[in-house]
């Protein structure tokens, strides 16, 4: 990297090697006297009789340092200053009166290049001293720090293979190099920062290197800052070096479990070019097989191998069997204990079987799963069943349920597609009511957040269909279509304030007299829901008792603020939600809720607490619930 500056007369460039050592401490280097009749020099001179020189060279000053700046640079000043770091010594550790002198007379020079820092070349610096009879000397240090510099033109090139193959007019290098130079963050007349600088700089490299170019190094980087114009020109030079291509899969680590799943899930193979996106990809699906407690991809970026990198996978095997039991609340089910059990290697073979129980007040389930390996297109084959008993004020549901499908899980997108016999008897006023229902359906979810954990920008949404035909005991039997969408946007506003919009849209095509299953029906309230209703409490009223409806529609927006800068993590919300499930769109009328909430943004995802008002029962309800609901 090469620097040039000539800074107070035209050009200057900021080199942060220069900003310390600007003072000696060494008490055998005499200082350099002040100029006569200088505030400083008379500061010197001794108000009291005459002390012998070896007094005067041992003895120790205490002083007071006053930095009169904006507020982002004075704290800048005030952390680096040798002056102010020096003034909170111990009186062991004290410097003299003769080396006072010394930094008070270099702190404007050491200040001036600080300031050159934060992009500015021309500030006014002066500084006095004050000794007030029986008090510590002040010494104050005003800063005017005049204009800022800004960014000027700025230049991108490139060497190496790279620029061998934008010679050669290859796609992929044009669009990569036309990638880096959009994502340059000094765009012309932003202001000019030697943090902002090298953060270009390294980002600039990083790109590159993550991009297929893996032993990229930067060449010759150039500001030139004109100290008369305040503007800044800058120029970059990138030696991509070769173009890593992916070689065979090194796996280590594996003890009991198969390696065939491991290359099943690379969706890459030899000669394909790197990128680190690619092998990161490549590694989140790993962790999703629930086979392995840690999981690291990565490549050796060394140039004699550049055109077969080997690929080495190291994985960390979980326990062949894991149990689990907890306890719990939600608003929606109340208390529940829960136990889970999983076999990854059941009578030895490639499958994961897992089975959850839990019992609550209100709800009781068994849920059972066998699950593949990857197979050669990555999907897993599914066998899967379950028992669900739901008490509500209104009605009791006993369910069961059984599919076989298979399902894949990518980076953003989770697919399950499966053929599912269930089983819903419901128990309200109106008697009771079996249906039976045989299905082909097709789930897809589609996740593009910045956290999956904590999401504060991005979209959500969840697409599922089905049909089939039911078969009812109190009612006709038939054909039916099934469709369900829930789509939730996150996205941040100046100000540290962050927005949640939900929409929630779902329907049940089929004939009036045709006797749904009732688990396959809507309804609408509670925590991820409708707030300030209970758990299902919206729906139909058919002669006065309530049932579920073959359409819903819910909606809910939601902004939301941290406390304080010093408490990011606990944020307060204010909300509204509205809603309701239905038999047919003409009667529809939505329920409205709101309120405010409590957020604690934990790192296993955020609490929420809600307080929130239902319109329709004109009355309050306290919400609880953890987690995100995809």
């Amino acid at each position: 990297m090469t620097f040039r500056s000539v800074a107070r007369q035209g050009l200057g460039l900021l080199v942060m090697a220069s900003l310390w050592g600007c003072a000696n401490l060494n008490p055998d280097s005499p200082p350099a006297p002040p100029p006569e009749n200088t505030p400083l020099a008379q500061a010197a001179q001794p108000a009291g009789p005459p002390a012998s020189a070896a007094d005067a060279a041992s003895a120790t000053v205490s002083y007071r340092v006053e930095v009169q700046a904006p507020d982002n640079l004075r704290q800048l000043l005030l952390t680096y200053l040798d002056l102010t770091r020096f003034q909170n010594a111990p009186q062991t550790d004290g410097i003299t009166n003769a080396e006072l002198i010394r930094l008070t007379a270099a702190s404007p020079s050491q200040a001036r290049s600080l300031l050159e820092t934060e992009g500015y070349f021309n500030p006014t610096i002066t500084v006095t001293r004050v000794d007030p009879p029986d008090e510590t000397p002040l010494i104050t240090l005003n800063v005017d720090p005049g204009p800022r510099a800004v960014i000027g033109a700025w230049e991108l090139t490139v060497t190496g293979e790279l620029k061998t193959r934008i010679d050669s007019g290859d796609k992929d290098a044009l669009d990569l190099v036309e990638r880096l130079r959009k994502r340059w963050p000094l765009d012309e007349g932003k202001p000019f920062s030697q943090s902002a600088w090298n953060s270009a700089k390294n980002g600039t490299l990083a790109q590159l290197r993550a991009e297929g170019y893996a032993a990229a190094k930067a060449g010759e980087t150039i500001a030139h800052v004109d100290a008369k114009t305040n503007v800044a020109a800058l120029a970059v030079e990138l030696q991509s070096g070769p173009l890593f291509i992916l070689g065979e899969l090194k796996i280590e680590g594996l003890k009991r479990y198969n390696e065939e799943g491991i290359r099943h899930v690379a969706d890459f193979g030899p000669g394909t070019p790197y990128s680190e996106k690619r092998l990161y990809d490549y590694q989140e699906r790993l962790l999703k097989l629930n086979l392995f407690n840690s999981v690291a991809v990565s490549i050796e970026p060394e140039e004699d191998k550049a055109k077969a990198v080997p690929v080495m996978v190291r994985v960390t095997e979980q326990a062949q069997q894991q149990a689990v039991a907890g306890v719990g609340f939600s608003d929606n089910t109340r208390e529940r204990l829960t136990v889970e059990h999983r076999h990854l290697r059941p009578l030895g073979y490639p499958v994961q079987m897992r089975n959850k129980f839990e019992l609550g007040r209100k709800q009781r389930t068994w849920e059972g799963e066998l699950l593949t390996d990857p197979g050669d297109a990555q999907y897993r084959k599914l066998l899967a069943g379950g028992v669900s008993r739901l008490d509500t004020d209104d009605d009791s549901t006993f369910s069961w349920k059984a599919r076989a499908g298979r399902t894949l899980y990518t980076e953003r997108i989770e697919r399950l597609i499966f053929a599912e016999l269930l089983n819903a008897t419901v128990t309200n006023g109106l008697g009771e009511f079996t249906s039976r229902a045989v299905s082909g359906n097709y789930h897809w979810t589609w996740r593009d957040v910045d956290d999956i954990i904590l999401p504060t920008r991005g979209l959500t949404t969840v697409i599922q269909g089905g049909a089939g035909y039911a078969l009812s005991e109190t009612q006709q039997d038939g054909p039916f279509a099934r469709v369900y969408t829930r789509n939730t946007l996150y996205w941040p506003l100046p100000g540290a304030w962050f927005t949640q919009t939900r929409l929630e849209v779902a329907e049940v095509f089929a004939k009036d007299a045709v006797g749904i299953p009732d688990t396959l029906l809507f309804r609408a309230g509670g925590d991820e829901s409708v707030r300030g209703y209970g758990y299902r409490d919206l729906g139909p009223l058919v002669n006065g008792v309530l049932t579920s409806g073959r359409q819903l529609l819910t909606g809910s927006f939601e902004i939301a603020r941290p406390f304080s800068v010093n408490r990011p993590a606990l944020w307060w919300a204010v909300f509204v939600d509205a809603g309701n499930a239905t038999n047919e769109w003409a009667d529809y009328k939505p329920a409205l809720g709101y309120g405010l909430g409590v957020r604690w943004r934990s790192p296993v995802g955020p609490l929420r607490i809600d307080w929130a008002y239902g319109e329709e029962v004109r009355k309050a309800r306290l919400h609880f619930s953890v987690g995100i609901a995809f």
